[in-house]
Formats: structure tokens, C-alpha cells, sequence
């Protein structure tokens, strides 16, 4: 697919207001033909790292610090499966390469390393994920729901969460507030 928006993000326009994407970040995984999947990286789920691993029965010993990282809502698909994204480090037995600073991880072998010294440099865990069908994230972007700008690993793992969307506007050099929420296409 020639204008692919994998490994890219969706930044919400103020004026979309569904719960689960109401001032959003998602980054793009995957986008074809056939649609497009991606995690949304800055909505709480509600759940700490650690508090995940005790529900999944993971025995490990976990760092305490990293066992506090907030575990995000990826978006209102599958929200009982896991994924990470990862800086890359393979071996795990579901994994994917978006770029070369970023994977995405669907097994439950990399959940017995996230919180101890094994783990993957730096990570976002997520608890579902955010679907298209074939063309309609193209209609949405159409229509005014998204702002598309590159992916970065600095906004993706290094922003703290409740910054991330504000993050992202700001690298566009433009005050989204002042956008009109009806604005047209040349």
C-alpha cells in the first residue's frame, strides 16, 4: 500500500468526542488494503503494570519501580488481549518490527520480563486495540477526525501519559484550539 500510515500516529482533533478517542494518540501498527489496527498510548486503563502481572499469575520477582507503570486502554477492541510496544528487542514469540526502534509484542512471554531487568529498555503495556475496516480511516482522516504525524520513540515511551496528545500537537507547530472543527480540503 503506496500512503500507509503504519507507524505514524493519530492525533485526535478536539472536535471528536467518543469516549474512547476523545483527545487521543494512536500509534498506526498496521495499515493495508484490508484496514488498519493501532494502540491509542494515552489512555489509563486503570491498572498498574503490577497489578496486571498479578492478574495474568505472573510469579517473577518484579522491580518496583517499573511494577508502577500505568498500564493504557489501546483502544475498544479485544480489551481482555495484551500488546506492547517495545524498543526492540526480539526472542519473544509473537512479536513485529514497526520500525527499527519500535515493535509490537502480543505474547505472554514478554510479560514475565517487563518487570524485572530482562525487560525490553523501554515499553507501553496495552489492553486492546483500535480497529478499521478497509477505507474507513482514510474516510475518518477525510472527514476530520485525525491529524497524521510521524511516529516517534521519544513521544511514544518518554512523554508521561496525560502529555502525550498535547505532546503531538505541538510537534505539527499549531494551535489546535483554533482549528475549526469544519475545516475543508483543497
Amino acid at each position: 500500500m503506496q500512503n500507509s500510515l503504519e507507524n505514524h500516529f493519530l492525533i485526535a482533533m478536539p472536535s471528536l468526542q467518543d469516549p474512547y478517542f476523545s483527545r487521543s494518540l494512536t500509534f498506526i501498527c498496521e495499515h493495508n488494503e484490508h484496514g488498519a489496527m493501532g494502540i491509542i498510548i494515552n489512555q489509563p486503563a486503570g491498572m498498574t503494570l503490577k497489578e496486571l502481572l498479578t492478574l495474568t499469575n505472573i510469579e517473577n520477582p518484579i522491580d518496583e519501580k517499573k511494577g508502577e507503570n500505568i498500564v493504557v486502554a489501546g483502544g475498544p477492541v479485544g480489551k481482555d488481549r495484551g500488546f506492547i510496544l517495545h524498543t526492540p528487542q526480539p526472542g519473544y514469540s509473537s512479536s513485529m518490527a514497526v520500525s527499527s526502534e519500535i515493535m509490537v509484542t502480543t505474547s505472554k512471554d514478554i510479560l514475565e520480563n517487563l518487570a524485572t531487568d530482562n525487560a525490553p529498555e523501554k515499553s507501553v503495556v496495552a489492553l486492546g486495540y483500535a480497529g478499521w475496516g478497509a477505507g474507513q480511516l482514510e474516510q475518518e482522516i477525510q472527514e476530520n477526525s485525525w491529524l497524521v504525524i510521524e511516529s516517534d520513540a521519544e513521544l511514544l515511551f518518554d512523554v508521561p501519559i496525560h502529555k502525550k496528545w498535547e505532546s503531538a500537537v505541538h510537534k505539527l507547530g499549531i494551535d489546535i484550539w483554533q482549528l475549526a472543527p469544519g475545516a475543508g480540503h483543497a
